[in-house]
């Protein structure tokens, strides 16, 4: 659903004061709130719009990577993640994301929803994605910076990693309980 911008908030200037395309782009705006006054240094930033996806083998294990994110400084559980590049729509970046990264294919998808990362900020979309089907089809060929690790795990193992803080990523955190929704806590299919 596209939301209208409140008439109330009114740019009254905006510039640039970064921009490293296509990563990102932070913004310094000048925004007139409904009451009158003026906020000289309010900032935003676009970011790329990307894609994460909980992929479910037919045995209901789940596809994940361990690996390295300079971000956070450090290794961590994720699920598959990335770009939504030029040309693409959402589900075709999650289709190609999901193969790259970890050699996997799956023949069902349902988009869980599009949620914007920082509701101040911006940040870019993140678009989730629950892939059910996944079989292996050939060696990953991801052009990531750091080494991922492909792993099955059982959809409780999952949860498991959550709660512990082991998989610490928003994205990966906000598609997994999207999907907890939709599946229930046993990762099958109209099982609670």
């Amino acid at each position: 659903m596209n939301r209208p911008a409140d008439p109330r908030w009114k740019v009254r200037g905006r510039r640039s004061e970064l921009r490293r395309q296509p990563w990102l782009e932070v913004f310094r705006e000048t925004i007139e709130l409904p009451d009158g006054r003026l906020v000289d240094d309010f900032y935003s930033v676009e970011a790329q719009d990307f894609v994460v996806v909980v992929a479910l083998t037919p045995s209901a294990e789940v596809v994940v990577e361990n690996l390295y994110r300079h971000g956070s400084g450090r290794v961590t559980w994720a699920l598959p993640a990335g770009y939504v590049h030029p040309g693409e729509g959402p589900v075709e970046s999650a289709i190609r994301e999901l193969r790259e990264e970890t050699g996997y294919e799956a023949s069902d998808w349902v988009a869980l929803g599009r949620f914007i990362v920082d509701g101040n900020r911006g940040c870019g979309w993140c678009n989730c994605f629950l892939a059910q089907g996944a079989k292996r089809v050939g060696e990953p060929d991801s052009d990531d910076l750091a080494e991922v690790d492909v792993s099955i795990v059982p959809w409780s193992r999952l949860l498991e990693l959550l709660a512990a803080g082991e998989m610490d990523e928003l994205a990966s955190a906000a598609a997994i309980g999207l999907a907890v929704m939709r599946l229930g806590t046993t990762g099958a299919v109209g099982e609670p």
